[in-house]
C-alpha cells in the first residue's frame, strides 16, 4: 500500500488526564441555542482536537450527558471543560468580564471575512455559533466585539454549524496556538 494508515494506538494521543493538564488554545466556543444534539457533540469533538479552553452551552442547547451528544462527541465531553448558561447574553457578559474578545460567527454588516482575520497573539477569544435557523440572537449581536463571516460561493446562505465550527476553530487555532503547541504525533 502506498500510504498505509497509522493505527490509532500508534498516534500517541493523550488520555483525558494528560489533556486536562495540557496547555489550551485561548479560545472558548459558545453555542447559542443549538437544537441538534449531533451538532453539539461535533463541536465538543472539534474543541478537543484543537484543545479549546472550554465550550459554553447556552439557552436550550442540551448538555452532557446525553446519548446523542455522546454519539458524535466520542468522549470529548469528558476532556473538554464546559459550562451551561441560561442565556447567551450571560455567557458573553462573563467572557467580557474575564477579558475575552468576543466574536459572532454570522453574516452581518461590518464583518471580517475569515481569510482576512488577523488575531493578535496573546489575546483570549470567544466565538459564538448561533441557532441553526435564526443564527446568533440579535441581543447577543449587540454585545459582541466583532463578526466573522465564512466566505461561501454557492446557492445556500449558510453552512451546518458543525462544519462552520470546524472551519472557524481551525483558523483561530492556526493563529493562536499552532506555533506554541506540540504538533507532532
Amino acid at each position: 500500500m502506498k500510504f498505509p494508515k497509522i493505527p490509532n494506538d500508534a498516534l500517541g494521543r493523550m488520555d483525558v488526564e494528560q489533556y486536562k493538564a495540557a496547555p489550551k488554545t485561548p479560545l472558548v466556543i459558545v453555542l447559542d441555542n443549538i437544537r441538534s444534539h449531533n451538532n453539539v457533540g461535533s463541536c465538543f469533538r472539534t474543541a478537543d482536537a484543537f484543545r479549546a479552553e472550554a465550550i459554553y452551552l447556552c439557552g436550550f442547547t442540551d448538555k452532557p450527558p446525553h446519548r446523542d451528544i455522546h454519539k458524535t462527541a466520542l468522549g470529548a465531553t469528558e476532556s473538554v471543560d464546559w459550562q451551561y448558561f441560561d442565556t447567551t447574553t450571560l455567557a458573553v457578559q462573563a467572557l467580557k468580564a474575564a477579558g475575552y474578545y468576543v466574536w459572532a460567527i454570522e453574516q452581518a454588516e461590518g464583518h471580517t471575512m475569515l481569510h482576512e482575520l488577523q488575531l493578535q497573539p496573546g489575546g483570549k477569544h470567544a466565538i459564538i455559533f448561533g441557532n441553526e435557523l435564526s443564527g446568533v440572537d440579535d441581543e447577543v449581536m449587540a454585545l459582541v466585539d466583532g463578526v466573522v463571516e465564512i466566505p461561501q460561493f454557492g446557492t445556500k446562505h449558510s453552512l451546518n454549524i458543525s462544519v462552520s465550527a470546524g472551519i472557524v476553530i481551525w483558523e483561530f487555532w492556526r493563529q493562536l496556538a499552532a506555533q506554541t503547541m506540540d504538533q507532532g504525533r
